[in-house]
């Protein structure tokens, strides 16, 4: 210890930091400081209250590990900042600089594995705080740390009881609960994660990182301006935390405040501008603001940032695929790196231990964020019913939710299963492993680019076969994918070349609706109580883009007197509404022909289709959901066909629901077959009084029927494994 000081005057700032008075303690050190500019000490006391406080301290640090060149306490305090302020390699360096010079010395050792944990090294991490743990067993700091590292490396029971350890240790440790919460969370715990969140607040009312972790859960469960409210308090403790403006973005998005949100993100970005996350986020609100060149160029910065950033690259990928005239080769190019990227941070398995017996039961896994109320599911839950009732002794059915929701419909389809484990919170490895362990022999994605997806984990190729079916519209671009289902209708032989993955056509149909499951019964032709025809669109409004706004209003022109009503989440803010107003206003159509309404819950989101004779579909990405609920309500879809796979997804549905006269081949076709079906109201009357019993007999919703060539599907892809793995692997 230098001898500047007096040793009451080093015994006042001990004093002063273990009754953790960091605002005096700060104000002597800076008066010592400048009394004695080469105390070690001093500056190593005001370096490290400043880092308590928030208020940095990396000169005052670097200063005191000069000064001090063999007091371990200086290089790992300093080291600890320069993790904090994310110079990884500096801290590295620090941390065992100290532990040379004091080997057993647990507080550098934690300081140590927080930084590894930082580079990715888990497994590093884990045993360097554990090294931490063998010196002082009751360190409650590194017990929750490892927590964390444990919870990264998706060993959530482990860390579960790292957690609980630090807890037992230290009760009054707020950040203790909160790493509880986060891996409570990570369980699917949503109800016991806030409630670790807010006894960490109990003990640390300022805690920023609790107030924004609380934001998240209460998001995940739905509760959004209680999710708003725990951010903005994060915010008020610390208005420059990015990550908190971040998860306040997030949630309001969901609530639909999409340009609130968008100013959100760009706060974010302006304090934190190589943000990965924040630019990744901000891109998935302009894509919904339908400003699709703008997400595009966010995506790709997002990636400029960090060029492994999977979740950036899927949504570039998606976002592709409202933009009109995209060069197919260009699109498999891009998923194409995507399922490059994917397959070098995975360490894929090269050999299984399923039997290669053509004709035994198969276990057959499904993995999705959307096993609930939710396009996907309400196209899933029939077929997987299905097939558990008609083929139960011939497949064993297994689900994977990646995302927390769950509803009424979430338990029917869990009832189909065999088995039914979450992934919501699992690593990429140990979801993996857990699929490999159910010994799966085929795996199905149900969600290719879209959100909550695991394509990373599909690259490792747990399953000897494994398909992408219904929830995205284009290739992976992973290489481990083996099939991609198709259709007579949906997929042109030329387009065939533009997939990673194998085709495997089914007959009739690749997608089978479940009924809703509200009872809404079909009103009568509205037109002939109204005097004119209302078209009407419930799609995405993303999808909505100049060119069909342009269509559009030449439909508006040739039907006289008609009204567009439009339906959309966007719409539920007032500037998107404006900004749709004034787009038609650019084609000629006057505000008042149209109606445009936010979301609804499901019931009467269904009834509102008693306000519309007719659905036009958007372009190059036609509805799905709503167009086969459209249908459901007795309201026939006028679509517009294309070349490409996306493209042709209402032509599918429309081909086997026995209404190709409703299949234009061009924009005029689509112009003159909307005035054409809207002349003649008594037989569009009589189409809509009989629409939903054609549909009941279509392929449609005839799902004992789809079960049995989805079932045939999946055996002749299992017949053609077998026939190349036919000896067991050693």
């Amino acid at each position: 210890m230098p001898q500047d000081l007096e040793p009451s005057e080093i015994n006042q700032l001990v004093s002063l930091f273990n009754a953790q008075r960091y605002g005096e303690l700060e104000s002597v050190t800076r008066s010592l400081v400048e009394q004695l500019p080469d105390s070690g000490f001093a500056w190593k006391a005001l370096g490290t209250c400043l880092k308590i406080q928030g208020k940095g301290g990396l000169f005052a640090l670097q200063k005191a590990a000069v000064l001090l060149p063999t007091d371990a306490e200086a290089h790992s305090n300093l080291g600890g900042i320069l993790n904090d302020l994310g110079h990884l390699k500096e801290a590295l360096a620090s941390q065992r600089r100290a532990l040379e010079i004091r080997p057993s010395f647990p507080e550098a050792y934690n300081n140590l594995a927080n930084t590894l944990q930082g580079l990715g090294r888990l497994d590093d991490a884990v045993a360097t705080y554990r090294r931490a743990l063998d010196i002082k067993p009751d360190y409650a700091e590194a017990h929750g740390n490892l927590g964390i590292a444990l919870r990264d490396l998706g060993r959530l029971n482990d860390a579960v009881s790292s957690c609980r350890r630090a807890l037992k240790l230290n009760p009054d440790y707020a950040e203790g609960h909160s790493h509880l919460g986060s891996t409570l969370k990570d369980l699917g715990q949503l109800d016991e994660a806030v409630a670790s969140y807010r006894r960490s607040l109990e003990f640390k009312p300022d805690y920023v990182e609790g107030h924004s972790n609380l934001g998240i859960a209460l998001r995940d469960l739905g509760r959004l301006n209680d999710a708003v409210s725990s951010c903005r308090r994060a915010l008020r403790v610390n208005p420059d935390y990015a990550e908190g403006h971040n998860h306040l973005g997030n949630a309001l998005k969901d609530l639909g405040w999409l340009n609130v949100a968008v100013a959100t993100y760009r706060r974010t970005l302006e304090i934190k501008p190589d943000y990965s996350e924040g630019l990744s986020n901000l891109g998935n609100a302009l894509k919904d603001l339908g400003r699709l060149n703008d997400a595009v160029a966010i995506y790709r910065r997002a990636l400029e940032v960090k060029p492994d950033y999977l979740d950036a690259h899927s949504n570039l990928l998606f976002t592709h695929n409202y933009l009109l005239d995209q060069p197919a080769e260009a699109l498999l190019s891009e998923a194409r790196r995507f399922g490059d990227i994917a397959a070098r941070q995975a360490h894929s398995y090269v050999d299984w231990h399923n039997d290669p017996d053509p004709d035994r039961c198969l276990r057959v896994g499904w993995v999705s964020g959307d096993l609930h109320n939710h396009p996907v599911g309400y196209f899933a839950e029939g077929v997987i019913a299905a097939l558990a009732s008609d083929a139960g002794d011939r497949l064993e059915l297994f689900g994977y939710p990646t995302h927390f929701q769950a509803d009424e419909l979430t338990e029917r389809i869990k009832a189909c299963c065999h088995g039914w484990h979450s992934a919501a919170g699992l690593s990429d490895e140990c979801l993996a492993k857990r699929i490999r362990d159910d010994r799966i022999d085929i795996l199905i994605d149900l969600s290719g680019h879209t959100a909550h997806n695991r394509l990373r984990m599909f690259a490792r190729k747990p399953a000897p076969v494994q398909v992408s079916w219904l929830g995205y519209f284009a290739t992976t671009g992973v290489a481990a994918m083996d099939y991609f289902l198709a259709d007579p209708w949906t997929l042109p032989k030329s387009d065939e070349a533009h997939f990673t993955e194998k085709i495997w056509r089914l007959p009739e149909t690749r997608l089978c609706f479940t009924p809703p499951d509200v009872d809404v019964q079909i009103a009568s032709l509205p037109a002939l109580k109204n005097g004119y025809i209302t078209f009407g669109c419930f799609s995405n409004l993303t999808k909505i883009n100049d060119d069909v706004v342009a269509l559009w209003g030449r439909v508006l022109a040739t039907v006289p007197n008609s009204r567009l009503f439009v339906k959309a989440k966007q719409l539920r803010e007032g500037a998107v509404r404006q900004d749709l107003v004034r787009r038609f206003a650019a084609q000629g159509v006057a505000a008042e022909r149209l109606s445009l309404e936010g979301l609804t819950p499901r019931a009467e989101y269904l009834a509102v289709h008693r306000r519309v004779d007719v659905t036009l579909d958007p372009f190059p990405f036609p509805g799905g959901t709503t167009s086969v609920e459209s249908l459901w309500m007795g309201v026939p879809v006028l679509t517009l066909t294309g070349q490409r796979f996306l493209s042709r997804q209402g032509t599918g549905l429309l081909m086997n629901a026995g209404l190709r006269e409703w299949i234009a081949t061009d924009k005029d076709d689509y112009v003159a077959r909307a005035a054409f079906h809207t002349t003649d109201l008594p037989r569009l009357a009589r189409l809509r009084s009989g629409l939903r019993q054609q549909l009941l007999a279509s392929p449609l919703f005839d799902a004992p029927g789809f079960a049995r060539h989805f079932e045939a599907a999946l055996r002749g892809m299992w017949t053609e494994w077998c026939n190349t793995h036919s000896t067991q692997p050693p």
